[in-house]
């Protein structure tokens, strides 16, 4: 059989609100030029929850899922559950409605922990997805709706001898958590030619900062066959890693991610989550962004790029974005703005001691082993 080459892309986080297509307007082309695209939605859609509602989260407002060419989403994450099983089960009814293929989420254990394998071409790509950050409502159980996960120990230890100072955080996967996701990639892994792990994973909305548990759940998954790792949750860019000569994206960052109430209220009400957050994480989002309260540095972001060739990755890179003060993500190329992009992303790989390379070639970057 003569396999096609193909271009796959994944992008980061998804949170759509009313009126969601003009979001999409400058990343439309691209994602609809793809053999295949990925995407990481971050919430439930349903009208039977009263504050999915309230936020905008209506089923119709999923559309741009299926307008603008994705043929998959991931749904492991700790917002998962935000709108209870009448989330979950409303939102899988209209991926499934649309045609559209998700992983990472059931009604169930048994249905949460089932790959996806989609074929282009003669070649098969499956993809799992784990959420590594919680919380424990957010698991699936044999009669529970939720997903998949790897639990996270995190131990902090005091190095020095100021009581109560700053200490060493150390964070490992239980090793039956992680067992059981070894177990789920050797069970793919004859059954598709490409093999892709998703997690969930990361510290929020901290610049190029990785928790050891990352690596270790990573390096766990290509071990066991992943082709490719990719990741979202910290709502910042990450940098990448090769690995026994396979790509790990640590962190994609948002793509389009509506999320006005997370902006400061004109009181400032110091219980509020976006003023909590804003403590926790020592950040101040820029007012010009009304929609995308993010840390400042989260404007730049990227769509991972792989070409696959005779059933195999063949190349890996990404396209460097910006997210614009409309909210919109914008595709660069090699121009000032791009190269700013690519900048940072190398800024934050080298602080991180994360061994990728990055290089242009043409409008794309791609990446190679240091």
């Amino acid at each position: 059989m003569t396999r096609s080459r193909l271009t796959m892309l994944n992008v980061g986080d998804i949170i759509l609100g009313p009126d969601p297509e003009p979001y999409f307007s400058e990343v439309k082309s691209t994602l609809q030029e793809a053999d295949l695209v990925v995407g990481q939605l971050e919430v439930t859609h349903t009208t039977r929850d009263r504050q999915a509602m309230e936020l905008g989260r209506h089923p119709d407002h999923l559309g741009p899922l299926a307008t603008n060419g994705f043929d998959l989403v991931t749904m492991a994450g700790n917002h998962l559950m935000d709108a209870g099983a009448a989330g979950v089960e409303d939102t899988i009814e209209w991926l499934d409605r649309h045609r559209i293929a998700h992983v990472g989420a059931g009604m169930n254990l048994e249905e949460a922990k089932r790959p996806v394998i989609l074929e282009r071409g003669g070649t098969r790509i499956g993809y799992l997805n784990y959420n590594c950050v919680g919380p424990k409502s957010t698991w699936a159980a044999a009669d529970k709706p939720g997903n998949p996960y790897l639990e996270i120990i995190t131990h902090y230890e005091l190095e020095h001898e100021t009581p109560g100072g700053p200490p060493t955080v150390y964070s490992w996967a239980t090793m039956r958590t992680l067992k059981a996701m070894e177990d789920d990639i050797r069970a793919l892994r004859p059954l598709c030619d490409v093999l892709v792990v998703a997690f969930h994973k990361g510290i929020g909305h901290t610049p190029a900062k990785i928790a050891q548990y990352e690596q270790q759940v990573s390096y766990a998954a290509v071990d066991a066959g992943a082709d490719l790792v990719v990741a979202h949750h910290a709502h910042i860019l990450r940098g990448a890693e090769v690995y026994k000569g396979k790509t790990i994206y640590h962190g994609l960052c948002n793509f389009v991610t509506w999320v006005p109430l997370l902006a400061p209220s004109a009181d400032k009400d110091p219980d509020s989550w976006a003023m909590r957050r804003i403590e926790l994480f020592g950040f101040e989002p820029d007012p010009e962004y009304p929609t995308y309260p993010f840390h400042p540095e989260a404007v730049y972001t990227m769509i991972a790029k792989c070409v696959i060739e005779d059933g195999a990755i063949v190349q890996t890179g990404w396209l460097p974005c910006i997210i614009e003060k409309s909210g919109k993500p914008v595709v660069l190329g090699r121009d000032g703005r791009g190269q700013e992009v690519m900048d940072y992303v190398e800024k934050i790989t080298r602080k991180a001691r994360l061994n990728a390379k990055y290089e242009w070639a043409g409008d794309e970057i791609l990446i190679r082993a240091d």
